[in-house]
């Protein structure tokens, strides 16, 4: 259910149409939550028929013209009370995981090839949280909401941090009983 959650604080933070928010989900909601452009405006529609968001006042678009949406108090109150639930954490459910725990049983082939794969993009992603901490977050940012945004992202960078390691550590294993060929 935290999908529309998503777009709730989406919403909140600037009142925008569903084009608008597929991209910011692009580039920042989508880094820890990600939908797909239709599930977002599945979601619009259901957020709207639920009374939790409004297409904004005085807009009556036509055929091809956006409609931009703003959160109503009840959308608010319902982002409030599940903000505040307690949850457990969930469980990791990783299909690269499964693969290396299906590795031991199958073998290896084609495995490093993806491992090193992973073990790039986790590490362009890393240098794209550095860059945003650096661009986004200087020392003087030090408000209630900054420093909450700059926890999501310190939770990035820390995430990434531990699968650059974790691959390389990986890697350096598979590479003792099984030297890549020169």
């Amino acid at each position: 259910m935290s999908l529309p959650h998503a777009i709730l604080t989406a919403l909140l933070e600037k009142p925008s149409s569903g084009l608008e928010l597929t991209r910011r989900f692009d580039r920042s909601i989508g880094y820890f939550w990600s939908a797909t452009h239709q599930q977002i405006y599945r979601e619009l529609g259901r957020l709207e028929r639920d009374g939790l968001i409004r297409a904004l006042p005085g807009q009556a678009p036509a055929r091809g013209q956006k409609k931009s949406y703003e959160v109503l108090p009840q959308g608010r109150a319902e982002l409030a009370r599940w903000t505040a639930a307690p949850q457990d954490p969930k469980a990791l459910r990783d299909p690269l995981l499964l693969r290396l725990r299906s590795a031991a049983v199958v073998g290896t082939d084609g495995l490093r090839d993806d491992l090193h794969r992973h073990l790039d993009l986790h590490r362009r992603q890393l240098a794209t949280y550095r860059e945003i901490d650096a661009r986004d977050f200087p020392p003087e940012k030090d408000a209630m909401a900054d420093r909450l945004q700059h926890a999501v992202l310190r939770a990035g960078i820390d995430l990434e941090t531990f699968w650059v390691h974790w691959l390389e550590r990986t890697l350096a294993d598979l590479d003792l009983d099984d030297p890549p060929a020169p």
